[in-house]
């Protein structure tokens, strides 16, 4: 990939707000509480006919015996060491800090361009104060804007793309995403850093370090789709602040936009109430899932270990309990690539379409041997049955009284399906329509 432009700065300077009005989505969290964002999260953007991707940043703060900000400062550096325009962002209305001459040290070693923006100047006052930002002695020109408005950003991104070359940035709205999710601290970030390899994200002990769903595109092994990391999702009574809210919207609206979900379970905890709500709403989304029990090593086992913990897991999921289970463990590595290789197997089962006229002939003979039963009276006939042209997989059946088709009955057309034709790990849809 080429064309990236970094954000950096310390925090709550306006680094996510600036993301967001590039890449012209709500993507990263924003919030006044300083800190919010951790990871390095990724987006794409477009000006004057360039396509550029941009990084934001969590915010750099020097000599800090902070868990997080220890991670976010290496989160950081990656991102200038991997991008080719850098973007130090300041703060007008704070004026220059300790931490912004710090910083600006660190980037006065960097062999890249790199241009101060002076944030929050949305009066003519500030545009004077901003002048002072000159003697950080970094770059020609200090680009005063603002992320809330977008004021300056034009003159800022004409600068910015001088520096590119008329390359597409590699669009990957067409490549199979795969979403890690599951409760806090299950293992995400883990998972995620131990198949690419690099510590891509920022991974504690405390519960809900990930807080934006970050996509990442994997490219190994002969593979080519966007893993995505999400923060965890717990129950609604227990979300007390504004920025977890936002952390839990992300990871809901990430599971709407995967094909496929990786959903997580400690292997120390078991499958939980929370764990089957998220499956739950995997299902209702109408994606595809496979269970991933993490921390697999932690368990002292025997021979009979394996099949009771998948046993007790089916009973909980049921009725939809045609999916895969993997006992896995980030720290070891252990069948990780098992559970992708699954993914992308769910995900080409999701795609599949069935000819009508075997599906005709396979479900009207099963249908034959067992047929709807009566109510009251009158006598259900089922005659023809088609694929949907639908995302996920959707069956219609066309019979005489549609009303009277009970819900254990289109369980029984499903699992018939699911006997002949390969489904695992993806929720089918049965609708009766009147011939």
């Amino acid at each position: 990939m080429s064309n990236i432009v970094a954000i950096v700065g310390r925090p709550n300077v306006g680094k996510s707000t600036l993301f967001n009005r590039l890449i012209g989505k709500r993507r990263a969290i924003v919030n006044e509480e300083s800190g919010v964002t951790r990871d390095r999260n990724y987006g794409k953007s477009e000006w004057n006919g360039k396509e550029f991707s941009v990084i934001d940043t969590g915010g750099y703060v020097c000599n800090s015996d902070d868990v997080f900000e220890e991670e976010i400062n290496k989160q950081v550096l990656l991102a200038i060491d991997e991008a080719d325009v850098i973007l130090f962002m300041v703060d007008a209305e704070t004026g220059i800090t300790d931490l912004d001459e710090n910083f600006a040290r660190l980037l006065r070693n960097v062999k890249k361009p790199v241009y101060v923006v002076a944030n929050k100047v949305d009066n003519h006052e500030l545009l004077y104060d901003a002048q002072e930002f000159y003697r950080l002695g970094i770059g020609e020109e200090v680009f005063s804007v603002s992320s809330m408005s977008g004021s300056g950003t034009g003159d800022l991104l004409d600068k910015v793309v001088s520096h590119f070359r008329n390359e597409a940035v590699e669009d990957t709205d067409h490549l199979p995403r795969i979403t890690v999710v599951g409760r806090p601290n299950v293992g995400k970030s883990s998972t995620i850093n131990a198949l690419l390899g690099v510590e891509r994200n920022i991974v504690t002990d405390i519960a809900g370090t990930t807080r934006d769903a970050l996509n990442t595109r994997y490219t190994q092994f002969g593979y080519d789709f966007v893993l995505v990391d999400t923060a965890g999702v717990r129950k609604k009574a227990k979300v007390n602040e504004d920025v977890e809210f936002y952390s839990v919207m992300r990871s809901i609206r990430a599971i709407e936009d995967s094909d496929v979900c990786l959903l997580l379970l400690d292997a120390t905890r078991g499958m939980e109430a929370q764990d089957l709500n998220i499956f739950h709403l995997i299902e209702r989304n109408q994606k595809g899932v496979v269970i991933v029990v993490n921390k697999w090593d932690l368990i002292e086992k025997d021979n009979r270990t394996l099949q009771e913990y998948e046993k007790s897991i089916r009973e909980k999921i049921a009725p939809f309990k045609d999916v895969d289970i993997i006992f896995a463990s980030a720290l070891t590595k252990q069948r990780l690539l098992k559970a992708l290789e699954t993914a992308l197997k769910v995900y080409q089962n999701r795609l599949q379409k069935l000819k009508t006229s075997e599906l005709n002939r396979v479900m009207l003979e099963a249908i034959e041997a067992y047929p709807p039963p009566s109510t009251k009276g009158k006598f259900i006939k089922i005659k023809y049955v088609t694929q949907l042209p639908t995302h996920a997989p959707s069956f219609a059946f066309y019979c005489n009284l549609p009303q009277y088709v009970k819900e254990p009955y289109k369980r029984f057309l499903e699992n018939k399906i699911r006997e002949n034709w390969d489904f695992k790990g993806v929720p089918i849809q049965i609708f009766m329509r009147k011939k």
